[in-house]
């Protein structure tokens, strides 16, 4: 068994040694261009090179949660390409949203103004019936961040393509529930994976349906934004502010607004990273599982797009 590793932007090594030392029967070594075919690839934006030059591979591992960068490229129609399930994100995903709605909740921004200005100062106690925080995405991860949310006692709502039914979770679905949880939710954060049918749906229409004073926390993908109609609705008093991860340009230019808007906080893209020796034990074992015959979970649909 051969298995190749291809990032784009992180060294490999540290991965190589890992697998070989989880799979000591198998060959792992890292893509070079003319690399000997591989029966698995552990990848991380790789380039279309790599998957022309890799016909004969069965299995694509992605480490990212989001496998919108893969389907970008023309993969073979047999290539099954293979999502991490969890891999210790989820955990940390739940705390950078409880985090970011805690810290709009408790106005904690305009606490640390006053700090710094020296000024000692009291704020009006909000009420958590008052600020619905609505989950738009509801796989492992958002799954996990509504669950989280509830122990602070925020009334939860959820959204997602599909039905789901999730205690104590206020849930939509479908078209044709999208303006009845927005209508719903105070504070949005967005989950969903990246596809043709979500880029650009948290614009000027579907954010201007939250309730007066709304707020974002966008920790999916920054071409779900359109970030002019973001701050217009900012500017204008609609929204009271967004916390973002994700960005369209990543690293965000320097010259960007966001960077300097008062009711903006940014972070670089750091929600949830991916833990290397859970995502190798995961990867190592759905290998093994695949070698036995067996079904595993997080098998991409090309079609729905995760």
């Amino acid at each position: 068994m051969k298995i190749t590793i291809c990032f784009a932007s992180l060294p490999p090594e540290p991965w190589v040694q890992a697998v070989q030392q989880a799979l000591p029967q198998a060959q792992v070594y890292p893509w070079t261009p003319g690399a000997p075919q591989a029966d698995h690839a552990i990848v991380w934006a790789p380039p279309q090179q790599f998957i022309d030059e890799q016909s004969g591979l069965q299995t694509l591992f992605n480490i990212g949660a989001g496998v919108d960068a893969l389907l970008q490229l023309r993969l073979p129609a047999s290539l099954k390409v293979v999502r991490l399930d969890d891999a210790g994100m989820s955990v940390q995903m739940a705390e950078y949203v409880c985090h970011a709605v805690i810290r709009h909740f408790r106005e904690f921004d305009a606490y640390d103004v006053d700090t710094q200005a020296g000024k000692w100062s009291y704020r009006k106690p909000r009420s958590r019936a008052e600020c619905a925080v609505g989950v738009m995405g509801l796989g492992v991860l958002g799954e996990r961040v509504a669950k989280a949310l509830q122990v602070f006692e925020f009334p939860v709502n959820g959204y997602s393509r599909s039905a789901k039914d999730l205690p104590g979770i206020r849930c939509f679905s479908g078209p044709e529930g999208l303006p009845q949880f927005l209508a719903a939710t105070r504070v949005l954060v967005n989950l969903m994976p990246l596809t043709h049918e979500t880029e650009n749906m948290l614009n000027r229409h579907s954010l201007g349906q939250l309730q007066s004073g709304g707020y974002l926390i966008n920790v999916a993908r920054g071409k779900h934004l359109i970030e002019e109609d973001l701050i217009e609705l900012i500017d204008s008093g609609h929204l009271a502010g967004a916390t973002l991860d994700v960005f369209r340009t990543e690293p965000l230019p320097a010259e960007h607004p966001f960077w300097q808007h008062p009711q903006i906080t940014v972070t670089p893209h750091t929600s949830a990273r991916t833990l290397r020796e859970e995502s190798i034990a995961q990867i190592v074992g759905k290998i093994l599982a695949l070698q036995r015959g067996e079904a595993i979970n997080g098998v991409v649909d090309p079609q729905r797009g995760y």
